[in-house]
């Protein structure tokens, strides 16, 4: 004897399969615009605060490369 209950194909379609545990609504993703804009507007500020010091850290490098070939530590001996 079989009722319309019986699952002989193992699909059990009306079985809850993962249960959240929250009362807090789902998540809806969606692009963070105002957060990239923010982070744009930080990175060119600083770069801007930044980009004048550029000519002292090319000098104090320059000078650092020429004292270093005058006085060969860049050269290893073997």
């Amino acid at each position: 004897m079989s009722t319309d209950l019986d699952t002989t194909d193992g699909d059990d379609a009306g079985l809850l399969r993962t249960a959240y545990r929250t009362v807090t609504p789902g998540y809806q993703s969606r692009p963070d615009d105002e957060m990239n804009a923010i982070g744009w507007a930080i990175f060119l500020g600083l770069f801007a605060l930044l980009l004048p010091l550029l000519p002292f850290l090319a000098i104090i490098w320059g000078v650092s490369k020429v004292i270093e070939a005058i006085t060969g530590d860049g050269e290893t001996e073997e």
